[in-house]
């Protein structure tokens, strides 16, 4: 069924009570973000419920004084894709294995592993993801062209975030 309203705003209050800044719970196919903003004393946290992916519509709310009753909201529909993100749905993209600090080259003072136009093989490096102060390589697991580098050099990435895309050969 998901998560009930009291529950929701329990968490709204512990998590209010503490210095946690975001986040996120997922629960019976209901998943919960809580952020922190930079917000006028005496306002609440705005919640977002997002419903399962069949469900075509989330719940939201915003503070009020005298009433938190969720309020049906549709989805945005999605805008029309360009021929730019089609060809990049054509391509591989290469993730994140992990959560780390993401560096394109071995030390501050080499050259980058790989630039856009780079050829590689499914075992060239492309990059450098440091975790819990291990330097992890990261290979590009395919044949084919570095097409885009999609983060900067010294950027936290997160597990699944893509980091470059590929046009396989």
């Amino acid at each position: 069924m998901g998560m009930k309203l009291k529950e929701i705003r329990d968490l709204i209050r512990l998590v209010d009570k503490t210095e946690i800044q975001e986040v996120e719970i997922e629960h019976e196919g209901t998943k919960l973000r809580l952020k922190k903003a930079v917000q006028e004393p005496g306002s609440a946290m705005q919640p977002i419920v997002q419903p399962p992916p069949q469900v075509a519509s989330q719940v939201t709310w915003a503070p009020s004084q005298a009433n938190d009753t969720p309020q049906q909201v549709e989805a945005p529909t999605p805008p029309a894709t360009t021929q730019k993100e089609e060809d990049e749905q054509d391509l591989h993209q290469i993730v994140a294995p992990m959560v780390g600090t993401f560096y394109r080259a071995p030390a501050p003072d080499a050259d980058p592993y790989v630039q856009e136009g780079d050829q590689v093989e499914e075992s060239t490096v492309v990059c450098i993801i440091e975790a819990m102060k291990l330097m992890n390589e990261i290979e590009a697991e395919v044949k084919g062209t570095i097409v885009k580098i999609l983060v900067e050099n010294g950027q936290l990435v997160e597990y699944g975030q893509p980091l470059f895309l590929v046009k396989t050969t």
